[in-house]
């Protein structure tokens, strides 16, 4: 049985906090053909979507009567969470395909929002990728240290991208998902010198905290909230058990 689908019905710690948070306010892009939101029906993007916390994120928003904007790179687990939402009934759902991993893939994605959307209420940057054990340095196609572009740069260019749809929203919000983090060495902001996967994770998680707490002013002149959530540490997802820690908060059985 593959991983993801022992994982299916595990519960996600922290979910709660991610859905509260939300609620209390290949390089080119394929987009599926599911449902459009319904006149006032709040529109949220949840990046990562299709896997872990950002899954679940989904499920929730969408049992909550949300249309939510599905995001990931694997267009079957997409399917399976969009029949879940259907069948469930209350919310819906919409697919795009894109790898953030690409500032190209990053930029079609927002135009592609920006083409099919007339608001956005809540953006949730929730993707990005973890190698712990990796000693090798791994660059995306533009060159940039791999952790640090998924976990920090794409999110910077989608929220910088998406502004004039969720300034049009307002108010609206701007989640971006947290975790441990350490400092940057702005000497070598690529990690060029003695490399580590995990540092190289909690350095490209705080540039996303930074990026946060930079961005707070001309985001609140819009009337755009921005929160940096740390929703637990090592819970029950993927990207965790892929890597093999050992859960702080393991599921219930």
């Amino acid at each position: 049985m593959r991983l993801a689908e022992r994982l299916r019905n595990r519960p996600v710690v922290g979910i709660l906090v991610l859905a509260i948070c939300v609620i209390a306010m290949s390089p080119s892009v394929t987009a599926s053909k599911e449902a459009s939101p319904l006149p006032g029906q709040r529109v949220i993007l949840v990046t990562g979507s299709t896997g872990g916390l950002g899954r679940e994120t989904a499920l929730a928003l969408a049992r909550a009567g949300d249309h939510v904007i599905i995001h990931g790179r694997n267009a079957e687990r997409a399917k399976e969470i969009i029949r879940q939402i259907e069948k469930d009934g209350r919310g819906s759902a919409k697919f795009y395909q894109a790898d953030l991993a690409s500032l190209e893939a990053t930029k079609e994605l927002a135009n592609a929002i920006l083409a099919d959307y007339e608001r956005l209420d809540v953006l949730v940057n929730n993707a990005g990728v973890l190698v712990p054990d990796q000693q090798e340095r791994r660059l995306s196609e533009d060159g940039y240290e791999l952790h640090f572009h998924v976990n920090y740069l794409s999110g910077y260019v989608l929220t910088s991208s998406l502004l004039p749809l969720l300034e049009a929203s307002a108010p609206s919000r701007v989640v971006n998902v947290a975790s441990g983090q350490r400092p940057l060495d702005f000497e070598d902001l690529m990690f060029e010198k003695e490399y580590n996967g995990l540092d190289a994770y909690l350095r490209s998680k705080n540039a996303q905290i930074m990026m946060t707490f930079a961005m707070e002013p001309y985001l609140s002149s819009r009337n755009i909230a921005t929160n940096a959530l740390f929703p637990s540490g090592l819970m029950d997802t993927d990207m965790v058990i892929e890597a093999g820690f050992e859960l702080i908060f393991p599921p219930k059985r």
